[in-house]
C-alpha cells in the first residue's frame, strides 16, 4: 500500500470481530490488539531506539504504556514517535494501525475534551485529522506525540464546525456570512504549548490535565499510574507553581491561559494527604 492510499478512519475499524455500532477507537483497539498476538508481534527494537527503553524488542501495546508512564522521558518518546511516524509514512496498513494504536491514550483524551465542544461523529473526525498529520509533522522537533494530537484536535474541531450547520438543519450560509470561530484555543492546547517551551514537561501536563481538567483524583491517577500519592501532590505542586509563574509572566500568551490558571486553584474532590 502506498502512502497515497493510506486508509481512512473508517477502512482502520473494519475487522471480522467489530459490532455493529461499536465506536471507531474501540475497534481500532481490537486490531491493535491483534497485531501484537501470536510468536512475532509487532514492535520495535528498544536496543536501536535507545534513551533508556528496554534493550529488547517491545510490542507496541507495551511500548504504548511505557511511552504513557511519567517515568519516560521525552527524549525516548520522541524517538519512539520519530520511528513510527517514519514507518506509517511508508503506508504499510499494520503500521498505520500500530501508530494510531499506540497514541490510543491521547486520541481518547482529545474525543473526551472534544465530546465537550462538538457533536457528531467526532472519532472519525479525530482520527482522520490524525492520519492527516502524520504526514505533516515535524519528526525533526521535540514534542512529537503533542504536536500530533494537538493536530488532531484542531483539525477534527475544524471539520466538525463546518458539519454542525448541516446536521443541524440549518441554512449553510456562505464563509463570509457566518460567525468566526470562537477566538480562544482548547486549554489543552495551552498545556502543550507550556511543554513545547519548556515550562513543563510531557508527563506534568498530563497530570495537570487529568487531575485538573477531568473528573480523576489525585488518588485515582496515583494509582493508575503506580505511583505514591504523596509524590503525585508534590509533583503537581510543583508543576503547577511554574505554570502560573509562566502564564503570569506572559510566556503563556493566549486567551485561555486564564482558564488554566484558574482551574489551577481547584483541586479534584480528593481525601487528604497524609505521609506515607
Amino acid at each position: 500500500m502506498s502512502a497515497n492510499t493510506r486508509p481512512a478512519a473508517g477502512q482502520l475499524a473494519e475487522h471480522p470481530g467489530a459490532r455493529p455500532g461499536a465506536a471507531l477507537l474501540d475497534a481500532i483497539e481490537y486490531r491493535f490488539r491483534l497485531c501484537a498476538e501470536g510468536p512475532q508481534p509487532q514492535a520495535v527494537d528498544g536496543r536501536q531506539l535507545g534513551h533508556g527503553l528496554p534493550n529488547r524488542r517491545i510490542p507496541l501495546p507495551e511500548l504504548a504504556a511505557i511511552l504513557m508512564h511519567p517515568s519516560c522521558g521525552t527524549a525516548a518518546q520522541d524517538a519512539a514517535w520519530r520511528f513510527l511516524v517514519i514507518q506509517a509514512r511508508t503506508g504499510a496498513e499494520r503500521w498505520i494501525v500500530g501508530v494510531v494504536g499506540v497514541a490510543l491514550p491521547g486520541l481518547r483524551h482529545r474525543a473526551h475534551l472534544l465530546s465537550k465542544l462538538s457533536s457528531g461523529d467526532l472519532h472519525a473526525a479525530l482520527v482522520e485529522a490524525f492520519l492527516k498529520a502524520l504526514n505533516k509533522v515535524d519528526i525533526d522537533q521535540p514534542g512529537i506525540v503533542n504536536a500530533l494530537l494537538n493536530a488532531a484536535f484542531s483539525g477534527a474541531r475544524a471539520a466538525l464546525r463546518e458539519q454542525e450547520p448541516a446536521a443541524s438543519g440549518e441554512a449553510n450560509f456562505a464563509p463570509g456570512s457566518a460567525l468566526p470561530p470562537a477566538p480562544y484555543g482548547h486549554p489543552d492546547l495551552v498545556l502543550a504549548r507550556a511543554v513545547r517551551l519548556g515550562v513543563l514537561t510531557a508527563a506534568e501536563a498530563d497530570l495537570i490535565g487529568t487531575t485538573y481538567l477531568e473528573d480523576t483524583s489525585v488518588t485515582d491517577y496515583a494509582a493508575r499510574t503506580g505511583l505514591p500519592r504523596w509524590g503525585v501532590y508534590k509533583r503537581r505542586t510543583a508543576a503547577v507553581e511554574r505554570l502560573v509563574a509562566a502564564i503570569r509572566a506572559g510566556e503563556l500568551s493566549d486567551p485561555t491561559a486564564d482558564v488554566i490558571a484558574e482551574a489551577t486553584l481547584r483541586t479534584a474532590p480528593d481525601p487528604a494527604p497524609g505521609r506515607p
